[in-house]
């Protein structure tokens, strides 16, 4: 591993945690680790400790030292033979190698199927039903979606749709509802003709009903928890994690939602009484947790959109927690929510899924 590849999987423990998040986007494994200021390996931290650390309120901007495992597992260099066998008995996909100064000098990444070979057949999430919302018009599109539904946009290949669906599929899904209005029949055609393994059942939208409103007309009544999701979204996540921390958070809904930075390009005043500045911050850094379109909601929560009526999923949101409901979120990093609303997020999504594949990555 060259020195610019180890900057991916190797810091200081004054980085915040919102950096140590970028890192782990750029290296793809999962972890990161920490040295002290006379560069000893003193730490690590992966997604999944970010991801509590989240959940618990904690800021993003805190230094990455005082959120780390300050246990971390390693091997010395003279011991790099003993690395496979080390990272397989220990579950450990990300490993540093020390020398005898206790400095990180290369980092040993497993391909997770290695270590977790029941993930090449995952089928976690087999009675899992999802329900993929279909039936906008794509207006942000136009003049795409003038010749073609939004759904069947491609995407490399690939209509976005079809990708959505093959994300879940890694996970054993067999059960899809898909609601549709906006060339219908062009969406239901090419399903039709696919050959695919799961089915679909359209819930055909009379009328436009929101992106919550159509749930209402699927006959079936559900009794496990189910995922809703936009048809022009990918995650980048886990997705049977992602369930699971719906079943043991007791949330009736968890909507999974991604980090998102915005610099603003100007300088910012903040000011008192009598206009006085107190203070200028020059291109500050804001960041925020959005709405991904994804969501897990119980069976009990369908019973609280009203039939025949134009509702979104913010609302069923906010009806819910108006009933006492308990609302979570599952947060994921920004590289990892991937939306083609518009065309320049679309030819970032596009990028993104081809260097993926061409490092023979899933793209969950």
């Amino acid at each position: 591993m060259t020195k610019e590849q180890l900057s991916d999987f190797v810091g200081n423990e004054c980085m915040t945690v919102l950096e140590v998040m970028k890192k782990i986007d750029r290296n793809t494994s999962g972890a990161f680790f920490i040295q002290d200021a006379k560069e000893r390996l003193c730490g690590c931290i992966t997604d999944g400790d970010i991801r509590r650390w989240i959940l618990k309120a904690g800021d993003l901007k805190k230094p990455v030292g005082e959120v780390m495992n300050k246990s971390p597992k390693y091997i010395f260099e003279e011991e790099r033979y003993k690395a496979d066998r080390v990272m397989k008995q220990g579950f450990i996909t990300t490993l540093p190698v020390i020398n005898s100064k206790r400095q990180v000098v290369d980092v040993i990444v497993l391909n997770k199927s290695m270590i977790f070979p029941e993930q090449n057949n995952r089928q976690t999430l087999a009675s899992v039903p999802v329900v993929v919302m279909a039936g906008g018009m794509g207006t942000r599109l136009y003049p795409y979606t003038k010749i073609l539904p939004k759904p069947l946009i491609p995407i490399g290949d690939t209509p976005i749709v079809e990708r959505i669906m093959d994300c879940f599929v890694e996970y054993g899904v067999k059960e899809f509802y898909m609601t549709v209005n906006y060339k219908k029949g062009m969406i239901k055609s090419y399903f039709n003709d696919s050959g695919k393994s799961y089915s679909i059942e359209y819930v055909e939208e009379p009328k436009p009903l929101g992106t919550g409103g159509s749930i209402k007309l699927i006959q079936k009544t559900f009794d496990k928890p189910l995922f809703v999701i936009n048809c022009d979204s990918i995650i980048l996540a886990d997705y049977s994690k992602v369930y699971e921390y719906h079943r043991k958070s007791d949330n009736a809904i968890t909507m999974v939602s991604a980090l998102k930075n915005i610099t603003v390009p100007y300088g910012v005043i903040h000011s008192g009484e009598n206009g006085e500045i107190l203070s200028m911050e020059e291109k500050p850094n804001l960041s925020y947790f959005i709405n991904t379109g994804m969501y897990i909601i119980n069976p009990e929560t369908i019973d609280l959109i009203p039939d025949d009526t134009v509702f979104h999923m913010t609302q069923l949101v906010d009806r819910v927690m108006e009933n006492g409901g308990k609302v979570g979120m599952y947060p994921v990093s920004e590289d990892s929510f991937l939306d083609m609303g518009e065309f320049d997020e679309m030819k970032r999504m596009e990028e993104t899924l081809q260097k993926r594949e061409s490092k023979g990555e899933n793209q969950v």
